[in-house]
């Protein structure tokens, strides 16, 4: 089969990565990709919001299937878009996709379904908004209801940083139109949990759970970023507290979904957290997350194009699939200033030196024949091993060998699964 990768990280070329060693597959696309996809699959200089760009290229190649994995695309329609045209997707359509695109969509579903999940309000007018902050205590989370590249949540330790995270959303509007609407939530402690879910309709397929670290420092400290590093299987976390999650959460909201007229098919991704009230819920995706899916492809065993061709012919219950029992830790390697303003187009070295691990492209470009940086997360390097230990020193052992200028990443991934 000749398949269409939609989107250029991590994420994507982790998706790369799976499907092609699947034998079914005969000739692998990424639109637009990167300079570590582009080993893999034959890039397209065609961006995700170029809808008509990529059906035309899909009719002219003959693809057979087009997997849209980033988040603004699925928001936008673009399964809708591929569909209305006869050329199969991967992926929830535009109104299951809703579930990541409007913040405030979301806490109401859960909210109608009793579904468990912190308490909060929502707001479309600052003046309310910021009277009712004023009634609160920090800390307190302050979420723009669009989408907002993953910056759009700010965790306020205090009540003058609440109130400079909704002026910025809805006054200065520095998430544009994603910000005309804010959830303001109570702010929940315990440990966090990545519980993906290959979903079709109501048939719910858990994948591996996993662990994110969002702070661009050691021991939690500085704000938040798109991930630093992940970590799976999570051994401090017991199997009862992933299966409430499932029961409680997971299926309640596909359900959900499916009574509401919009039925979820695709990957559908829980930020989960574990307070001594049991597991609530912190966000849903409607994809892959990134940096999990980095951990969470490579204990996967079964062939992920069966996977996704099943959730699209409707087949998932019957779909057999099967993780390895190793451990997976990848360690984000991140550009000098990010999650603010960082340099780009700096030469990588050492990528040729990397032993016994799996190097994940997430803001790179090949230039000149050289691998250049060309983002604030750079790579993904991610180790396997028999437990954490051993997949941890792979991957920061391989994280060493690589050089760029203003490098850095944390070096405390994973630890939380070893106290």
């Amino acid at each position: 089969m000749r398949i269409l990768v939609i989107g250029r990280g991590g994420r994507e070329h982790a998706i790369v990565w799976s499907l092609s060693k699947s034998p079914k597959v005969s000739k692998l696309f990424c639109a637009p990709g990167n300079g570590g996809i582009a080993e893999l699959a034959e890039c397209v200089p065609i961006t995700e919001l170029q809808f008509e760009e990529i059906s035309t290229f899909a009719k002219e190649q003959q693809i057979d299937l087009v997997m849209v994995a980033p988040d603004d695309p699925l928001a936008a329609g673009l399964v809708d878009h591929l569909e209305g045209k006869g050329i199969a997707a991967f992926g929830p359509r535009a109104n299951a996709a809703i579930i990541e695109g409007s913040k405030v969509f979301m806490k109401e579903l859960l909210k109608k379904y009793n579904i468990p999940t912190a308490k909060y309000e929502t707001f479309n007018a600052y003046e309310p908004a910021l009277a009712y902050l004023r009634s609160q205590s920090a800390p307190i989370v302050i979420k723009a209801d669009g989408l907002a590249a993953g910056k759009g949540v700010t965790v306020a330790h205090t009540m003058e940083e609440a109130e400079a995270a909704l002026h910025d959303i809805m006054v200065d509007q520095v998430f544009g139109a994603s910000g005309a609407s804010v959830v303001i939530e109570e702010f929940l402690t315990g440990q966090e949990m990545s519980l993906l879910a290959f979903v079709d309709g109501s048939t719910v397929r858990p994948m591996v759970p996993s662990q994110d670290h969002k702070p661009v420092f050691d021991n939690d400290k500085g704000p938040n970023t798109g991930g630093m590093g992940t970590y799976s299987p999570l051994p401090h976390i017991p199997q009862s507290i992933v299966q409430e999650a499932i029961d409680n959460i997971v299926q309640p909201t596909a359900d959900a979904m499916v009574k509401e007229g919009r039925p979820f098919k695709g990957v559908l991704y829980a930020g989960l957290i574990l307070t001594q009230n049991g597991v609530k819920t912190i966000e849903f995706n409607a994809r892959f997350g990134d940096p999990e899916t980095q951990v969470i492809l490579p204990r996967l065993k079964t062939d992920l194009l069966d996977i996704f061709l099943a959730i699209n012919n409707g087949t998932l219950a019957e779909q057999p699939i099967e993780w390895s029992d190793e451990a997976a830790v990848c360690v984000i390697v991140a550009s000098e200033g990010y999650p603010g303003s960082y340099p780009k187009g700096l030469p990588i070295s050492g990528l040729d030196q990397v032993q016994d691990a799996i190097v994940f492209h997430a803001g790179t470009a090949l230039k000149d024949g050289q691998i250049v940086t060309n983002g604030g997360r750079v790579l993904g390097i991610t180790g396997l091993g028999r437990d954490i230990v051993e997949a941890r020193q792979k991957a920061y052992a391989n994280a060493d060998r690589i050089h760029f200028d203003g490098k850095h990443y944390r070096t405390d991934i994973a630890m939380k699964a070893l106290k």
